[in-house]
């Protein structure tokens, strides 16, 4: 770990999303200099599936050594935000620190992403950290070391980070723009940066879209409150740059990352947008089974041969489904699969001892799954993880996802098969 230097005693953080993840990982950082910590969320009541509330962390930021101002905030909405900056000017006597880290997600495609998921996504990553930036900004500029972190990836063109979830790369490089923009306004000023991570980080997000199995592909959320801290004791001609977490780490000296692993030796998850050295990119995602997203897939035959692989993916499946797997799922699956062996075959497990085939199932499925059918093989096959195949786009999801992360329970009992 990046060892507490005492730069930040006595500094007042505003930080939004602080009641769980990096946001509240950078807050007890902060806190454990003696910061001043205020935790703008939203989360003031337990939330049934996701851990912490606004109070909950600011008794561990005072636990950590800090002092800790809890507000009750939605940061879409422009009253909200200017009365928790007000209370924090108050309590602490101003503000030197902005972490914009809340954040909205859903990895859909434009058909599948209802304006509802897109307003709120545009309205947090986007105008909410605008907007915070905008009343928090007269504060920073009386600072004497002024910052503002937003946590948004490194402005990257390549349609490959667009093409399966437009919506939500627009709202987060909408927070990397900010950075662009403000820090060149506010330069000689304010310092104003980015931060992304290099791969996935174990949060209570990443867990409700890849399942608990993809904590083990995952960094902790301590790397991210490392480098940010190291970004924030800077002085405030360090501006305009977008960072990586791990390089930043390495220029503090930092040698050891198996420190941060979630679980020693496993392969690590590659995050999105990072594709400026995409050799070892490839070699990561190819080291989980997958193709990258970012390579150019051979084009596969116009006219379907045999459905040869792909039936015998689903003999194997009958023989493993049973009363138990049934009971234990409750699920009914449809496979939208292209390429040489495209077509569509079902899964039922939620009635009897389960059955599957070729063609739509019996009754409206819960989850429907679009992916290529060699990489359907693959998957199947324990060849390919299905969390990798979701985050680098080969495999495309709707309906339950819940649902969805079962089967790698069925896929491990194939396994055991021998596919």
């Amino acid at each position: 770990m990046l060892q507490n230097t005492g730069k930040l005693a006595g500094c007042t953080l505003f930080i939004t999303g602080a009641s769980r993840g990096i946001g509240k990982a950078i807050a007890l950082k902060a806190a454990r200099d003696g910061a001043n910590i205020v935790i703008a969320a939203k989360t003031a009541e337990p939330h049934p599936k996701l851990p912490g509330t606004i109070y909950t962390a600011a008794q561990e930021v005072e636990a950590a050594g800090g002092k800790a101002l809890a507000c009750v905030v939605d940061i879409r909405d422009e009253q909200q935000i200017g009365d928790a900056v007000q209370k924090a000017v108050d309590k602490f006597g101003g503000i030197d620190i902005l972490v914009n880290n809340a954040s909205a997600i859903s990895l859909t495609g434009t058909l599948e992403t209802p304006m509802k998921k897109v307003d709120l996504m545009l309205g947090i990553n986007l105008r909410g950290t605008y907007l915070t930036s905008k009343l928090v900004i007269p504060h920073l500029l009386k600072s004497r070391s002024p910052h503002i972190l937003n946590l948004s990836p490194p402005l990257n063109l390549n349609p490959v980070w667009f093409k399966n979830h437009t919506a939500y790369t627009m709202a987060k490089y909408g927070m990397s723009m900010c950075v662009l923009g403000m820090a060149e306004e506010f330069r000689g000023q304010i310092a104003v940066n980015a931060l992304w991570p290099r791969t996935a980080i174990q949060t209570a997000a990443m867990d409700m879209l890849g399942g608990e199995g993809v904590g083990k592909q995952c960094r902790t959320a301590d790397i991210m409150a490392d480098a940010a801290y190291a970004i924030l004791s800077q002085p405030k001609d360090y501006t305009g740059h977008f960072l990586v977490d791990e390089d930043i780490l390495k220029e503090q000296g930092v040698q050891n990352f198996d420190q941060y692993s979630v679980q020693l030796g496993h392969p690590l998850l590659p995050d999105f947008f990072l594709d400026e050295a995409p050799e070892s990119l490839v070699q990561k995602m190819e080291e989980h089974g997958a193709t990258p997203a970012f390579k150019p897939s051979q084009p596969s035959s116009a006219t379907p041969t045999s459905n040869g692989p792909i039936e015998s993916t689903f003999s194997v499946i009958r023989e493993v489904i049973n009363e138990e797997v049934v009971k234990s799922t409750q699920g009914i699956y449809q496979f939208d699969l292209s390429g040489e062996h495209g077509g569509v075959w079902f899964l039922d497990l939620k009635s009897g001892s389960g059955s599957a085939g070729p063609g739509q199932p019996p009754v409206k499925a819960d989850v429907v799954m679009k992916m290529d059918s060699g990489d359907f093989s693959k998957m199947f096959a324990g060849q390919l993880k299905p969390t990798m195949a979701f985050m680098s786009g080969k495999l495309r999801i709707k309906g339950d996802m819940t649902l969805a992360i079962k089967l790698e329970k069925l896929m491990g009992k194939m396994n055991k098969a021998k596919l």
